[in-house]
């Protein structure tokens, strides 16, 4: 929990300073660029299934390749639970938000098997989420919803999942 509150301090506190620093005509204006870096990472999920059980958790492996001078990433997330397991490749779109942010929405296919977070068949993807690089470190705090649509053999419906964690930029 104090990581989270440093992190909202850093990201207020970066905000309010950008918007000082606006206001002085004298300085030349800078311009965002996307967050460098691909990583991988580990953390965790919850999702709310379309099928009536209730929530689903599982551990979330997460992979980010940026290609490079365009604001487009591969994406990849591997769900793991007791029940099943899930694969979730997207390619995302970046959107930098200052030198250490992006916020993204990216599209894919979720192949899971068994009960996972995600569903338990192959069904379309989005995803939203954001990447934040922490200072001064090769780290990265991630966080993103994955809805997949028709995502149930039995019932149909979508899943939402929502996982978050940290991952080692390469």
């Amino acid at each position: 929990m104090e990581h989270l509150k440093r992190l909202l301090w850093a990201v207020s506190t970066t905000a309010a300073l950008g918007s000082i620093t606006t206001l002085n005509s004298n300085i030349e204006p800078v311009f965002a660029q996307a967050a460098y870096g691909s990583y991988v990472g580990v953390g965790g999920s919850v999702g709310v299934n379309g099928d009536g059980d209730g929530t689903q958790g599982a551990a979330v492996v997460a992979v980010r390749y940026k290609l490079l001078e365009v604001p487009v990433s591969l994406r990849a997330q591997a769900f793991i639970n007791g029940d099943g397991t899930a694969i979730v490749p997207t390619v995302s779109y970046d959107i930098p938000m200052n030198w250490q942010t992006d916020a993204y929405v990216g599209a894919g296919v979720s192949f899971a098997g068994g009960d996972t977070p995600v569903g338990d068949k192959t069904s379309f993807a989005i995803q939203p989420g954001i990447d934040y690089s922490l200072p001064n470190s090769r780290l990265v705090v991630f966080g993103n919803a994955i809805i997949a649509f028709d995502a149930y053999r039995k019932e149909g419906g979508a899943a939402v999942s929502v996982q978050g964690g940290l991952g080692l930029r390469f």
